[in-house]
């Protein structure tokens, strides 16, 4: 008897099986592309997805009837939180795994966006399927649904758009399969990644149809390593071996493409002294001899000193974002020239750059090779490791606390959590003061120890980040770092950790406002207008007395262990018990406000926020002036 040729199955339950079915393969090692589903149901895929995915999990089950993988599920609380926690699991996967999130139409729906442009921004693999309309049109319009009196076929997913690197709206059951696809090409390919949307009409979600059988087989996206071209590898080569005060600027890249040895292994045998961007922080080792730790406005003075008299930058998978660059102020050399190691074409063409379109780690290891035997000056190589030791003296001295019973600053609740961790520890932050404290300050141990989400820097980001990457590390200890400001924006998904029994901690530091933002409006001259957490005063400003919320209190009505820690003492004893909690725990503590970096200048490197060209008053008029004599040293690297 021939076996069947097709499947009878309703579009969500095609889709279901479909994803999971698919895999990456780098290196020889397989990974499963889709591995779990988040979902908050409504009438846009409750009956459509919701079903498949609850007969996908029942086919997994001791005792169940035969069926397909399960594509297991995950219960979310905010749309946009689901998308954080699929990202931070993909970030932690090396982009190798992602996962999908699911939702109703309207507004479940467009709360996707902003999780979708902080996947695409940071080239971070997640699959967006929204319910949609119906396809048919039997009822017009439905609930949610948006009237655009000039286009019928405009629905609120189209929102989705801009913000995804692959989109498609499937209305009939046969558009799934190039759809689905198309879909899987862009998450695997590691330099189109991003949100992919795959919008979904309700009633096209409960249509069945017959499938080819082939549609479901196992399939493989290999991620490749592309090498750098023989003539453009020549050309970068001749330019290391030419440079006097060489840099590299270590980005993401390095860390997606598991680049991190042979960076190690370039920097031994050259004596290049190696910065990193937020992303590629750990790309070496902090006591690496060539880690001169930050770079660019929230860098540390000796990697901001080097790139001033840098005369040739060597990129590695760096997007060259303003915070790298001061806004382009920082590689002040005149005949500064940039090598860019790059993936994507389009970022290794940044800064009039000679260009090494390839695999991070094939690209290292190629220029290892070519520049064998060539090593910087010895007095260049000396002076950068003097300054990186004067450098860390300045940390030492942010984190030491010598009296243990006082209110700590915010740099010494990072010395009391960096005297807890070890290598397998994981930290999470995207938003506020901490990035530009942990940019300068924190010794990243390990590969994948420091996850910072700055790209699209997004409050809210940090608790449900910390549950993917708990999910796709389990054995790792995460700390999500989190502000008073970013917890008030997104802290519902501390259910989910509790619910699912994700053992992830949150320190949640109370400084009564927008630190980061007060201090910027500070500088620019808006006198840190609506930036802090207090009353109004009698001249209508907010600057009467601090609110009286308890934020620790809240963690706790949502279902988190609370660690009360009002000293320097007791926020170690705190944290360290929280470190072998085994149940979501987070540690509480109220900081001092004033907290700067001892012996660091004021501003390492300039950050261009245009300011008021006319104003009257004085701390705008100053500012102004400010920016003027910043906005000379700009410069176009052509």
């Amino acid at each position: 008897m021939n076996a069947p040729t097709t499947r009878r199955l309703t579009v969500a339950q095609a889709l279901v099986e479909f994803l999971a079915h698919q895999y990456t393969e780098r290196d020889g090692r397989r990974h499963r592309l889709i591995q779990a589903c988040w979902g908050i149901f409504g009438h846009g895929n409750v009956a459509g997805l919701g079903q498949a995915l609850l007969e996908s999990g029942a086919a997994s089950h001791e005792g169940a009837p035969p069926g397909p993988p399960a594509l297991p599920y995950l219960q979310g609380r905010n749309e946009q939180a689901m998308v954080h926690a699929a990202v931070g699991y993909a970030r932690q996967c090396d982009r190798l795994s992602a996962q999908a999130v699911t939702t109703s139409i309207g507004p479940g729906a467009t709360n996707l966006v902003t999780g979708a442009a902080l996947a695409t921004v940071n080239r971070l693999p997640v699959l967006l399927l929204p319910g949609d309309v119906f396809a048919t049109r039997p009822a017009d319009p439905v609930l949610q649904q948006l009237e655009v009196p000039s286009a019928g076929d405009l629905s609120v997913n189209d929102a989705l758009r801009p913000v995804s690197r692959y989109f498609d709206r499937v209305t009939r059951p046969e558009a799934l399969i190039p759809a689905a696809l198309q879909a899987m090409r862009v998450l695997a390919d590691p330099v189109d990644t991003g949100a992919v949307t795959l919008a979904l009409p309700q009633d096209v979600q409960a249509e069945a149809y017959d499938w080819p059988v082939e549609f479901f087989a196992d399939r493989v996206w290999r991620v490749p390593r592309p090498a750098p071209d023989a003539d453009a590898l020549a050309d970068a080569v001749r330019a290391l071996r030419g440079a006097r005060r060489p840099l590299v600027v270590a980005g993401g890249g390095v860390h997606h493409s598991e680049a991190e040895d042979a960076l190690c292994a370039f920097a031994d045998a050259t004596g290049i002294p190696v910065a990193s961007t937020q992303a590629g922080k750990g790309s070496l080792r902090h006591d690496h001899p060539a880690d001169v730790g930050g770079i660019g406005h929230t860098g540390t003075a000796t990697a901001d000193a080097l790139a001033r008299e840098a005369d040739l930058v060597l990129g590695v998978g760096t997007r060259y974002t303003d915070f790298t660059t001061a806004s382009s102020t920082l590689f002040a050399e005149p005949g500064v020239r940039f090598v860019n190691l790059n993936i994507a074409s389009f970022d290794a063409h940044k800064l009039a750059a000679a260009c090494l379109v390839a695999d991070a780690r094939a690209g290292l290891e190629a220029l290892t090779k070519e520049l064998s035997g060539h090593r910087v000056d010895a007095e260049y190589e000396a002076a950068y490791r003097a300054a990186k030791a004067g450098w860390e003296r300045r940390v030492d001295a942010a984190y030491a606390a010598e009296d243990a019973s006082v209110r700590p600053s915010q740099t010494q609740v990072l010395g009391a959590l960096d005297a807890v961790v070890d290598d397998t520890d994981v930290i999470i932050n995207a938003a506020g003061s901490l990035p530009g404290d942990l940019h300068k300050l924190w010794r990243a141990r390990s590969r994948r120890q420091y996850h910072l989400e700055y790209g699209y820097s997004c409050m809210g980001y940090e608790i449900p980040a910390a549950i993917g990457v708990r999910l796709a590390a389990p054995d790792r200890p995460v700390w999500a770092l989190v502000g008073d400001g970013t917890y008030l924006m997104n802290p519902t998904e501390i259910v989910t950790a509790v619910q699912e029994g994700i053992n992830i901690t949150l320190v949640l530091i109370q400084n009564h406002g927008y630190a980061s933002i007060g201090g910027l409006s500070q500088a620019t001259g808006g006198e840190r207008f609506g930036t802090d957490y207090r009353f109004r005063a009698e001249d209508g400003t907010y600057t009467g007395a601090p609110l009286p919320v308890d934020l620790a209190a809240n963690a706790a009505s949502l279902g988190m262990q609370v660690l009360r820690a009002a000293t320097v003492g007791e926020l170690r004893a705190a944290l360290a018990e929280a470190r072998g909690a085994n149940r979501p725990t987070c540690v509480y503590v109220e900081t001092e406000t004033a907290d700067t970096v001892p012996g660091a200048p004021e501003a390492q490197a300039w950050w261009d926020v245009p300011v008021a060209e006319t104003a009257t008053r004085p701390a705008a008029v100053a500012a102004r002036e400010a920016y003027d004599r910043h906005t000379a040293g700009r410069r176009r690297h052509l």
